[in-house]
């Protein structure tokens, strides 16, 4: 199944060549010119898989866009890539730690643009068959887990959690993205679950569970 890109960028030429050469490699692209259309496609569009998005833009600038978007439970688990003319170590772990996924300064070669988008998109497919972090690896095609080469059997759930984690290393989710994410669960629901799942998990992986931190008061996350 072709993946749906949203390009956000006020430029009309930029905007249209990233979107003439997305579609020369087999993707499903939709186009805005500033972050309000951008939240408007969203809100009408559920299977966006990722977007690539310019900072500075007329109106609602890239930054806010990107505040918003992951602030959103159903839009949080979209990866973004910044495309901004905008330099400096600064710009771009201010973006990162906010959520983005990857980050490519003006100007920029189209080959490094596409490169980019696949290895995103790899990172983030539910299509994957294998994935591996830190001595953990699960195949979704046998769906068997191993930690350190060794298998450890873990039930659907345990495993769906697990993929969350692995597939998005060191961010912070809280108790009720986890219901709705893992479970499709609404929020209001017993959080408890979740404490009770991560701690079978952590048991599970051995000494690999202390990778599974606690956040107090905010939920969990993955870190080394």
């Amino acid at each position: 199944m072709k993946k749906t890109i949203l390009v956000i960028e006020d430029e009309k030429d930029i905007r249209e060549l990233i979107l003439f050469n997305l579609q020369k490699e087999n993707y499903e692209t939709i186009g805005a010119e500033d972050a309000n259309e951008a939240l408007l496609t969203l809100r009408n569009n559920i299977g966006i898989d990722l977007i690539l998005l310019d900072l500075m833009l007329p109106g609602l600038q890239g930054e806010e866009f990107l505040r918003l978007l992951k602030s959103e439970k159903k839009f949080a688990t979209i990866p973004v890539i910044i495309i901004t003319a905008k330099s400096g170590e600064k710009t771009m772990v201010n973006n990162l730690n906010a959520g983005a996924d990857d980050f490519l300064t003006k100007p920029f070669s189209i080959k490094v643009l596409i490169a980019k988008v696949k290895a995103v998109s790899r990172r983030f497919s539910p299509e994957f068959k294998i994935v591996e972090r830190y001595g953990i690896e699960l195949d979704t095609k046998s769906h068997t887990t191993s930690v350190d080469g060794e298998k450890v059997e873990l039930t659907k759930t345990e495993f769906d959690l697990l993929m969350l984690f692995l597939t998005n290393p060191d961010r912070v989710f809280t108790r009720d993205d986890i219901l709705t994410l893992v479970w499709n669960l609404d929020a209001d629901l017993n959080t408890r679950t979740v404490d009770a799942h991560i701690s079978n998990l952590r048991k599970k992986l051995g000494r690999k569970g202390n990778l599974l931190k606690s956040v107090p008061k905010i939920g969990y996350k993955l870190v080394k």
